[in-house]
């Protein structure tokens, strides 16, 4: 079985990127095709692997020349791959990787970690929503040009995964796919974290830096907390904004290696989480710590934490209802009177491993071969029935029948 993994680009670290990787690990020998890789910007195992890229790898390799040459020249470099020889392509995608050709044998497998926004949720984001009119009818005329061309270009997968209810969902209002969408959740890196006995004394913020992370939410909260320490990992087009709003009691770090990143896991008091996120890597990475979470209350957290429902000791998390600073501090004043059990902790996020989202990955497509190579083999079969046809059967018979008379 000959597989090619796809992926919209690697350009950034983040939990697209990490399931790529679990991919990878599933199927060591598979090349992969994305629309342009920076070594320099994404996670180093993939120095590793053996990577094509398209023609867009010479005018971009950041994630703001994407944004601003999607359309059409993004679309155009992925169409320019033409994929022969697979018997399985798969595909990780937000946006511009199911654009890629394939050969018309192959079966299609497309992990979907959600919609391309900007086509189904144009609203989703800061830039369309504070417009004035024309420019927002602009991003809407170039919304609706672009969920046609998602929409076509997603007709081409045979089956969908994706990770989350709430994108499940998603998947199936916006593509209708023939085939029921099957969700295998992505996995921690729980190898990278453990557990600290040190003293906590600060929160911790990882994220990409961007409005609808809500990290500026959590920097107003703790500008009215100014005896709490919070430390903000990760950069984003709102990083000047966000350092000019924050008190001293907050610090910023970027370019953390994995041990450093561990660290800040391990000896911080709570993660706090305030967006509504498909999924959310960061919760697991702290679970695997041992820490606790602080989170808005919707989206994958749902399916990957225990919120605190009585039982300090058997929950992972404390939920907040409202992205509000109040909201917030209610739930970072409850989680200091709590007693959380690191150990519960760490063992519930076990159950996100790498090993159980390979396994499953590999059983799935397993089960797509099996069900083409049958395919096939009954087309043979039938193909050679109707090239003998009943006139063959029929003369070996009379050749039977001669020789037995004789």
């Amino acid at each position: 079985m000959k597989v090619a993994i796809v992926h919209d680009e690697l350009v950034r670290r983040g939990g697209a990127e990490q399931v790529v990787l679990d991919m990878h690990k599933a199927y060591p020998e598979a090349d992969i095709f994305t629309l342009c890789y920076n070594p320099e910007k994404t996670y180093e195992e993939f120095r590793k692997a053996k990577i094509f890229t398209s023609w867009f790898q010479y005018i971009g390799k950041s994630e703001k020349l994407i944004k601003l040459l999607y359309f059409p020249f993004a679309i155009l470099a992925m169409r320019s791959f033409n994929l022969k020889g697979y018997d399985i392509v798969l595909i990780s995608t937000t946006h511009c990787g199911k654009f890629i050709r394939t050969d018309k044998d192959a079966s299609v497998v497309t992990y979907c970690h959600t919609p391309f926004r900007l086509a189904w949720r144009p609203f989703s984001y800061s830039i369309v929503r504070s417009s004035n009119l024309m420019i927002r009818n602009i991003f809407l005329f170039a919304s609706r040009i672009l969920r046609k061309l998602d929409l076509i270009a997603a007709k081409a997968s045979d089956f969908y995964l994706t990770n989350s209810k709430e994108v499940k969902a998603r998947i199936e209002q916006s593509y209708n796919p023939d085939q029921p969408v099957r969700i295998i959740n992505p996995a921690a890196k729980l190898d990278n974290f453990y557990i600290s006995l040190e003293d906590k004394d600060y929160y911790l913020v990882v994220s990409r830096l961007e409005d609808y992370k809500m990290v500026d939410l959590v920097v107003r909260t703790f500008n009215q907390m100014p005896d709490k320490k919070l430390i903000v990992v990760g950069t984003g087009s709102k990083e000047q904004e966000l350092k000019a709003l924050a008190g001293d009691n907050i610090s910023f770090r970027k370019g953390q290696s994995t041990a450093q990143l561990a660290r800040l896991y391990a000896n911080c008091k709570a993660l706090i989480f305030p967006q509504h996120e498909d999924y959310g890597i960061t919760p697991l990475e702290a679970a695997a710590s041992g820490r606790p979470v602080i989170a808005f209350g919707f989206g994958g957290v749902r399916e990957t934490m225990i919120p605190y429902n009585g039982d300090s000791r058997a929950c992972t998390a404390v939920f907040f209802d409202e992205q509000s600073s109040n909201s917030l501090l209610a739930a970072i004043e409850k989680s200091e009177s709590l007693e959380f059990d690191p150990v519960f902790i760490r063992n519930h996020a076990k159950s996100f491993s790498a090993p159980n989202f390979i396994a499953k990955l590999k059983s799935f497509v397993s089960k797509v071969y099996l069900q083409k190579m049958s395919l096939k083999l009954n087309d043979i079969v039938s193909e050679a029935i109707d090239v003998s046809g009943r006139p063959y059967q029929l003369e070996l018979a009379n050749t039977y029948a001669r020789k037995k008379v004789a």
